[in-house]
Parts: structure tokens; C-alpha cells; sequence
């Protein structure tokens, strides 16, 4: 199942469960604005080259619309229609002030220059810059892209508008970023599990995590469970996989995928099948890699009590069906990877405020923001009673249509 028929069937169940006018529901499924322009660039050997550029407005009733933009051979319109839709009930459930976006340039930046590289951003902002903004709609970075490229972004946007720190977020630190932003989201999915155990009277000390995914969200997840007092007793990346009963060495596992740009080889535990990382023996599973990896071929198969999502849509909806049989609890993404979006909140209005914090503040409201996300979203499992997925779902989609009735949609 692709991303955007699950996100839509998750929607459009959220929307029965709340019984939702069906004129509205349709109009809340329908993105805002979509924007696909053309960007041509001079590439390093005086030859001309052309991408096509993407950015899906879905929604801005409750603040400027916000999410990612990533550099990738395959943004595909659709994928980032799902993801866009995802950002506006992520942003929702997390309450914060914003809807939902997602764009993108179909190329293969690890064969691009890094001037090439900023030539295509710049032409891409020149093509964007009368559509987003400020108070209209925030760029992120995501994958394929980084603090450097919304560098680029902002200097080209500031030729236009003057300079405007607060139109990107996951800047650097010198240029506007906030501390604490590039842990976010792993800080976040810790925040989320520490709340979903806690309910059942758990601690992450103790407990055995597997971690899929060793990028920015999984590594950061594995040091800070590690020093929680969590063992994280195995842990995949694209190389390989790695196991140890006793506990992985998550700073030595560090150093190791640093040197050799992967965990393979890593002397400190056993070389396992990346394939069976999903279904070994744990207490909580997290799954921070691609979309899709737990499907009805391994669900049944999965021995973790608690599923966190970390990555976007990595359970398919029949899978979802096959766990909740097995009474496997499953912590939704659009909460459980909410804190870089939260972070990237905060960055904003460190920005608009012209006033930075330090990293314990940030550090201190992202666990206060996740910390109600998860309260908000049992309060609704309650009263709806549905699972952790729907009960975030309805969260978000509820204080979207309120939003927009209050504005008056039908105007």
C-alpha cells in the first residue's frame, strides 16, 4: 500500500470516528496549493541540465504550512502529496501553530556538485520565493538535503524579502538555527517512549530496544535510550546488521559507522541478517529507516511488545490489523517522530523573536510538548475508543476542521 492511500484510508477513518460533514472532510483531503516548477542550471562542465521541482501546500487553517524538502531521484507527486497531508495532522497532534508541506527536486544530489548543488536551490527559490515565507509556508530540510542547502534558501529568499532567518528552519547554528535541533527528533521519539511505558507502569531502563535505521533519528534514539539506562541490543543501517544480547556500545557503534560510513563490521556484536532486525527477539521495537517495512509477510512474526515509529508510514495498515490481534502496542509516527517538527517550532520563533534559548530550555519544552501530545492522544483513544494510531489521528484531524470551521470554510 502506497503512502498516500494509507495516510488517506487513516484520514478518512479518523473523519467517520468523528463524524465529520462529508463536504468538509473532502475539502480538508484537498491540498491548499501545488506547485511544480522547472529548474534549469548550468552543471560544472558548462553543459545544461533540468529538474523538476515540487512543493504540495496542503493545508495552512491553523499557521503558515510547514515540512521538508528533499533532493531525491524519485519525488514523486504523490508521495509528496501523502507526506505534505502528514505534516498537517503531525502538526496538529503536536499543537503547534502550523499546517502541512512537503516539496522537493527530482535529481541525485550525490551526483551533483556541491555548486551545482547550490545552483539548483537558488534557481529553485528564485522560482518559489512569492509562495513561501514567514507567515506562509516554512521549509525543513529532509532527506538528501541539510542545514547547508536551507542556508542557500534563506541568502537567495533575503535577495527578495530582506533578511528573513525565520523562513527556513534546520539552519545552522550561526545563521539562525536553534541548539538541540539536530537531536530533535531522536530526543522526541525517547520523550514519546518514556511516556507510552510509563503508562504501563515501565521505564526505559531495562527494557531491550531494536533500532532499524541508523541515520540522524536512529543514532541519536540509541544514545539517548542508551543513557536512559535502555539496552539496545540491535541495530541495522543500509550496510548491515548488528546484534549483542548483552547491549550494543552505542559511542564505539558511532565511531565505528563514522570511520566506515556504515555499521558493517562493527566488532562489537554479531553480524546478523538485516531482514530478521524486525522480528528479533525485544521489548520495544523501533523502526527508523524507509516507509513500509512491517507488512503482513512479517507481521505475524514481530516479538516486540511496543512498536515506535520513528520513520514516516513504516507499517502498513494490514500489518497494523495482524499486531493489534497480538496486542502488540504500536506508538503512531505523526507523535512519535513529532520532535524535530517541534523543534524546528521553536527555531522559528527563536527567530521571529530575535531571541535564542539555550539547549536546556529547548530541550526542557520539547519533552513538555510531547509529554501533552501523548496525553492528548490517550484522551481521545478514550473517548473514541481506538488505538494509539486513530487516537492521534482524530487529535489532529479534529483541531484542524475546528480550525476551519471557525475561520469559516464555506465563506
Amino acid at each position: 500500500m502506497n503512502a498516500l492511500a494509507a495516510t488517506s484510508r487513516n484520514f478518512k477513518q479518523a473523519a467517520k470516528l468523528l463524524g465529520l460533514d462529508s463536504k468538509l472532510e473532502k475539502s480538508l483531503l484537498i491540498p491548499f496549493r501545488e506547485i511544480k516548477v522547472e529548474c534549469t542550471i548550468p552543471k560544472d562542465d558548462g553543459t545544461l541540465a533540468s529538474y523538476v521541482g515540487f512543493r504540495v501546500q496542503h493545508d495552512n487553517a491553523r499557521g503558515p504550512m510547514k515540512g521538508g524538502i528533499r533532493y531525491h531521484h524519485e519525488v514523486e507527486p504523490d508521495e509528496v502529496n501523502a507526506l505534505a497531508q502528514l505534516m498537517t495532522w503531525k502538526t496538529a497532534v503536536a499543537n503547534i501553530p502550523y499546517g502541512g508541506a512537503k516539496g522537493g527536486i527530482g535529481c541525485s544530489p550525490g551526483d551533483l556538485s556541491i555548486s551545482e548543488l547550490e545552483r539548483l536551490t537558488r534557481v529553485f527559490t528564485q522560482k518559489i520565493h512569492d509562495l513561501i515565507g514567514i507567515h506562509t509556508d516554512v521549509p525543513a530540510p529532509d532527506m538528501g538535503t541539510n542545514g547547508q542547502t536551507m542556508a542557500w534558501i534563506l541568502d537567495e529568499y533575503s535577495k527578495f524579502h530582506g533578511y528573513s532567518p525565520a523562513v527556513v528552519t534546520g539552519k545552522p547554528v550561526d545563521l539562525g538555527g536553534s541548539l538541540g535541533r539536530d537531536a530533535a527528533t531522536g530526543r522526541g521519539v525517547l520523550f514519546a517512549t518514556e511516556a507510552l511505558l510509563a503508562e504501563h507502569g515501565k521505564t526505559i531502563a531495562g527494557q531491550r530496544f531494536v533500532i532499524q535505521g541508523f541515520g540522524n533519528v536512529g543514532s541519536w534514539a540509541a544514545q539517548l535510550i542508551t543513557e536512559a539506562g535502555g539496552k539496545v541490543i540491535a541495530i541495522s543501517d543500509v550496510t548491515g546488521a548488528v546484534k549483542n544480547v548483552n547491549g550494543l556500545d552505542i559511542a564505539k557503534l558511532m565511531k565505528h559507522s563514522a570511520e566506515n560510513r556504515g555499521i558493517m563490521g562493527f566488532e562489537g556484536g554479531d553480524a546478523v541478517d538485516s531482514n530478521s532486525l524486525l522480528t528479533e527477539e525485544c521489548d520495544v521495537l523501533i523502526p527508523a529507516a524507509l516507509g513500509g517495512v512491517i507488512n503482513k509477510d512479517n507481521a505475524d512474526d514481530i516479538k516486540a511488545k511496543y512498536i515506535i515509529e520513528a520513520a514516516n508510514h513504516p507499517t502498513d495498515p494490514e500489518a497494523d490489523e495482524i499486531l493489534a490481534k497480538k496486542g502488540v502496542l504500536i506508538l503512531p509516527d505523526i507523535l512519535a517522530n513529532s520532535g524535530g517538527v517541534t523543534v524546528s517550532y521553536f527555531e522559528w520563533v527563536q527567530n521571529i523573536q530575535g531571541f535564542m534559548w539555550d539547549e536546556e530550555k529547548v530541550n526542557r519544552e520539547l519533552k513538555t510538548y510531547m509529554t501533552r501530545a501523548f496525553r492528548d492522544t490517550k484522551e481521545m483513544c478514550s473517548s473514541h475508543h481506538c488505538d494509539l494510531r486513530m487516537g492521534a489521528f482524530t487529535l489532529g484531524v479534529n483541531r484542524v476542521a475546528r480550525a476551519t470551521v471557525l475561520r469559516g470554510w464555506e465563506a
